[in-house]
């Protein structure tokens, strides 16, 4: 499982157009919940079209979960086994993430809810499991991911759950669906 930092390679072509290194280097912003030892989510870029749609402005940080408006963010979360946390968090630990994250309306939380991290954004979700297991909790279903397969999650109200004893890693781009 992952034991260093997201490494980032950023390219960029040069005077001549020939492509080239921008910059390499580990991804530090890197954002954590205390409800959940062992979580991160690893900001590796965003952007966001301009108005006119012609230019696209890079976002250095991005301290939402959703994406800029008209946009789209890309990040890698590691998610620990829900057995770190199971029946120590409630409505308080899952608001202040969601509040953490700058996003406390995606939050969906209800002590009846099938997870307690249920949230819901206006957003298509493109989802890689890069490492582990991880269960795809719905409304109605279930679907257990391994390495390897894929989510478009179309703005449905969702949580991941880490049954297995292994942390999980997902690859995340989030395009923005509201504009």
């Amino acid at each position: 499982m992952r034991d260093k930092p997201v490494r980032r390679i950023v390219t960029i072509d040069d005077a001549e157009g020939r492509s080239k290194p921008l910059s390499i280097g580990p991804v530090l912003d890197v954002s954590r919940d205390p409800a959940r030892p062992g979580y991160a989510s690893s900001h590796i870029w965003a952007a966001s079209i301009h108005s006119h749609g012609a230019d696209v402005q890079t976002v250095r940080t991005h301290p939402t979960i959703e994406p800029p408006s008209k946009g789209s963010v890309c990040r890698i979360i590691t998610f620990p086994p829900d057995a770190v946390y199971a029946g120590k968090v409630g409505a308080n630990e899952v608001a202040a993430f969601f509040a953490a994250a700058g996003s406390p309306h995606a939050s969906t939380y209800s002590p009846k809810a099938p997870h307690p991290y249920m949230q819901k954004t206006r957003t298509l979700d493109f989802c890689l499991i890069l490492e582990g297991r991880i269960t795809l909790v719905l409304d109605t279903q279930e679907v257990d991911l391994v390495a390897g397969d894929t989510v478009i999650q179309r703005g449905a109200n969702h949580a991941w759950s880490n049954r297995s004893s292994e942390p999980c890693v997902i690859a995340f781009t989030l395009i923005d669906a509201a504009g």
